[in-house]
């Protein structure tokens, strides 16, 4: 079957139709009503999450894990959500759960825990970077970096035999991915991923670092955190931090790692901590609520 026989493949059409598929759980849109109605409390925004008994044993679970490092046992949402913050414990919550959300994705196009270690180590790291250069609100990193490669996954749900393909021909030619998506697409995963969150309403500053996470220079109000995405994930790739379908090291954006100011020398610090905390959270969201 030749590329041109395939159903129309636009972005719009992928996004339409893998949102009829798979939809955010609805705790996600309630949680975000909520936490934007001026007269809620936290106690109105525990029980929305309490009443998945799953996502709260992750959340607690990530509450408690070397990824925030507190020191005192956090033992109950409201508790979480006075130390985490309401936005960020809304993040982690989405983080939590859309690991649940693509299911049945054949092995030989994605093999779906490969694929989320990289992209949790990817957004540990890039969490690890911001808490070194002492941004503000770094739970929406990680949750960028946890979603930055999800238009694979769309693709390879809408289209597994042409994402099979573009695999083929990345193992025959040597060819980037990313590369052969644009020349065979005219987008690539980060254009489809961030159309996907977009559809969703997930906030801009989630949605813009995945969207360019291979062209952070046209991000236009979220530049930083797009560049910590674009930075971690070569990271990620160049460790063979779990892998997704991208085989080979993406090119670094110079811009962008000049914008960070970061030295070569404080990412093995960075790497050294995260390791622990990768692992840690990937045994975390993979596991399920008792795992």
């Amino acid at each position: 079957m030749a590329m041109s026989d395939y159903p129309p493949t636009t972005i719009e059409r992928l996004v339409e139709e893998t949102s009829t598929v798979y939809s955010l759980p609805l705790f996600y849109e309630r949680l975000n009503e909520t936490i934007n109605h001026p007269r809620s409390s936290i106690d109105d925004i525990s029980k929305i999450i309490t009443e998945d008994q799953g996502l709260t044993a992750r959340l607690l679970r990530l509450a408690n894990s070397p990824m925030f490092g507190c020191y005192a046992k956090v033992e109950s949402i409201t508790k979480a959500v006075t130390i985490i913050g309401t936005q960020q414990l809304r993040d982690l919550a989405l983080a939590a759960s859309v690991m649940g959300v693509f299911k049945g994705i054949p092995e030989d196009l994605l093999n779906m825990t490969s694929f989320w270690r990289h992209c949790i180590a990817c957004g540990i790291i890039a969490r690890s970077l911001a808490v070194y250069r002492r941004e503000s609100n770094v739970e929406r990193l990680f949750v960028a970096g946890m979603l930055h490669d999800v238009g694979q996954v769309v693709l390879a749900t809408a289209r597994p035999e042409l994402s099979r393909e573009l695999l083929e021909a990345q193992r025959d030619t040597g060819m980037l991915y990313l590369h052969l998506e644009r020349e065979r697409l005219g987008f690539d995963h980060a254009d489809l991923g961030g159309a996907l969150l977009r559809k969703w309403k997930i906030p801009a500053s989630i949605g813009e670092p995945v969207a360019f996470h291979h062209n952070p220079g046209s991000a236009e109000q979220f530049r930083l955190e797009t560049a910590l995405i674009h930075l971690a994930d070569i990271i990620c790739q160049s460790m063979e931090l779990g892998h997704g379908a991208e085989a080979g090291v993406p090119p670094l954006d110079e811009p962008a790692w000049d914008r960070l100011g970061l030295s070569p020398q404080m990412l093995g610090t960075v790497l050294k901590q995260s390791e622990s905390q990768i692992n840690e959270t990937f045994s975390i969201l993979s596991g399920g609520a008792d795992g």
